[in-house]
């Protein structure tokens, strides 16, 4: 273990980075939310990983760690909300003539999705959620994650052999 490493784990270290990344994280998170609260939630959880981790994270990529893990919380409440608003309005269509097997089949389906999806290493994982729930393009992941469109390609590809494997087509 790195001088670097032990030093983040130790609270007025811990605290320093807080002071220095909590303002400018929040208003990153919030810009994404436009949730006060959520943007909030999101910043917490972010930190409470960083403590999680701190034996882990080198000192000299908390900023980057922050921003990344901030930014896969994000992703992970968005596909969350996806999931629960078509969840509920499975539920709550009067007008569906599905029986309630398909009705529970399509809701296992979803939770194994996500699981699925969960389980996704980091960097395959935010490609996967920035292509699929926010519709961005490869150009757009690549220009936003500051990464090549080939490693982009590369990523995604990743993920849908994972998802394949796990889930079928997709």
């Amino acid at each position: 273990m790195s001088k670097e490493q032990h030093h983040i784990c130790q609270s007025k270290t811990f605290e320093m980075l807080y002071q220095k990344y909590a303002k400018d994280l929040r208003r990153f998170v919030f810009y994404k939310t436009q949730d006060v609260d959520a943007a909030e939630d999101i910043l917490q959880e972010t930190f409470i990983k960083l403590w999680d981790n701190c034996g882990k994270v080198k000192f000299e990529k908390v900023k980057s760690y922050l921003y990344t893990v901030a930014s896969n919380s994000f992703l992970n409440t968005v596909k969350h909300q996806a999931v629960k608003r078509k969840h509920q309005a499975t539920l709550s269509s009067s007008q569906t003539n599905e029986s309630p097997e398909f009705i529970m089949i399509e809701s296992e389906f979803m939770e194994k999705l996500e699981r699925t999806i969960n389980a996704l290493p980091a960097k395959q994982k935010e490609v996967f959620l920035l292509s699929r729930i926010e519709k961005k393009t490869y150009k757009e992941i690549a220009q936003q994650l500051d990464i090549s469109v080939k490693a982009v390609e590369k990523r995604m590809h990743q993920a849908l052999i994972v998802m394949r494997r796990d889930i079928g087509n997709i």
